[in-house]
């Protein structure tokens, strides 16, 4: 398939378009050049048409998605050449600790929002992982310095902010409730009714109005069908 057709497939909207074609480009550097290569950071929709992408190009094997830790939300997509076994991320991340006195109690909003002030762009941003009285960051390599000369706070919260190791990394515990239900179906429309403690009628109403997403992807249709392992949000 070529790269128009698969880009045709691929993507759901032109902004995506354009960032699938950048991926594109990625790959064929690697290939070309015998190389590793990466992509910024990409949020999970970002790295779901990714996915889909590869997939349209039967291409199954010599890429990776890291985001630094197990379970990172945003992630860099990185293409191996022949000779790499494995991903490193090593050279591509960079990992920040801002602390605060145990005063303040910025939120993760605030966080990025000072950030975005400075300028720093969202691509260049990994997770943020807010804990007790620090945060910490996965950055782009070519930001830290930046950050580590001229992030000095969050609107009136004065931050401290360090290098650290991958290993450092504080990774807040995530809030899990198990929900067991019985369904009819495994519809889009009664699986989210059901984790989501709603009427089927309701559940189908915000499928519709695109309020709902599989694997974040936007999906109006209610009997679009939902197996194991599936996200929906």
């Amino acid at each position: 398939m070529d790269r128009r057709s698969l880009l045709d497939r691929a993507a759901k909207s032109a902004e995506e378009r354009v960032l699938l074609g950048h991926i594109l480009d990625k790959y064929d550097q690697c290939r070309q050049r015998n190389l590793p290569t990466n992509t910024a950071f990409l949020s999970p929709a970002e790295a779901q048409g990714a996915r889909d992408l590869l997939r349209a190009a039967a291409i199954h094997e010599g890429f990776a998605l890291l985001g630094g830790y197990e379970g990172a939300e945003r992630r860099m997509l990185f293409f191996l050449p022949d000779w790499q076994e494995e991903a490193d991320a090593s050279d591509a991340m960079a990992f920040l600790r801002a602390a605060w006195h145990e005063s303040e109690h910025p939120t993760h909003r605030d966080l990025l929002g000072s950030l975005m002030a400075l300028g720093v762009e969202r691509e260049t941003l990994g997770d943020i992982l807010v804990s007790e009285g620090s945060a910490d960051l996965i950055v782009s390599a070519g930001v830290a310095q930046y950050l580590l000369d001229n992030w000095t706070g969050a609107g009136r919260t004065a931050l401290r902010l360090t290098a650290i190791g991958a290993d450092a990394l504080r990774v807040p515990e995530q809030k899990v409730k198990e929900i067991r239900d019985t369904v009819a179906t495994l519809r889009l429309d009664a699986v989210t009714a059901a984790g989501f403690s709603m009427s089927r009628g309701k559940a189908a109403e915000l499928i519709a109005a695109g309020r709902v997403q599989k694997n974040y992807r936007e999906v109006t249709k209610g009997d679009a069908s939902v197996a194991q392992g599936d996200v929906i949000s």
